[in-house]
């Protein structure tokens, strides 16, 4: 298996039940859902920040691989070449570091499907770093979640990381980035 980091079976009874495979990214569950059904992070989990829905969504750097052992069950990973096979669905954006997507409408579908995947599944955000990139998606998927597109930055920087979204160029991006689907 190749993958971004250690592999190792999750420790996570309903991960084990559900086939181990568990993602970034769900809204809470109803109190009438049994928790087999359950396919969430722990909001409290290394990466994952609340979207203003509800969802849940896992952000981190490749480089330092999982930090809890958990795979997603979708990923939008954030490259400027293509990422190595995984064992879970990946949807790769062609984005270089320190720069803007190379395709803007391309990370609006990726980010749009993932939203549409959030809500019954663990998703993920990843680039090579965990900062920039996915700082600058995470930022724009909350605002195609519904934020105004002027709190995205200080909301991505409060719930997921103070440095997130580095660059001039990136901090332009999101503000820039329209929220109509």
């Amino acid at each position: 298996m190749t993958d971004y980091g250690k592999a190792l079976e999750p420790e996570d009874p309903i991960a084990t039940q559900r086939g181990g495979y568990i993602g970034l990214t769900s809204r809470p569950a109803s109190p009438a859902s049994s928790k087999s059904d359950l396919r969430t992070w722990h909001p409290a989990g290394p990466g994952v920040v609340v979207l203003p829905s509800g969802c849940l969504v896992r952000g981190r750097s490749l480089r330092s691989g999982r930090a809890d052992n958990t795979p997603p069950d979708f990923a939008v990973v954030l490259r400027g070449s293509a990422p190595p096979d995984v064992d879970w669905p990946v949807r790769w954006v062609r984005w270089r570091d320190f720069a803007n997507p190379s395709d803007p409408s391309d990370l609006r579908r990726a980010l749009t499907d993932l939203l549409g995947r959030a809500a019954g599944s663990r998703v993920e955000i990843a680039c090579a770093g965990g900062i920039g990139r996915t700082g600058t998606a995470l930022a724009c998927l909350a605002i195609l979640d519904g934020l105004p597109a002027g709190e995205a930055i200080a909301w991505v920087r409060s719930s997921y990381a103070a440095r997130a979204v580095e660059t001039p160029w990136q901090r332009r991006f999101v503000a820039r980035f329209p929220a109509a689907r």
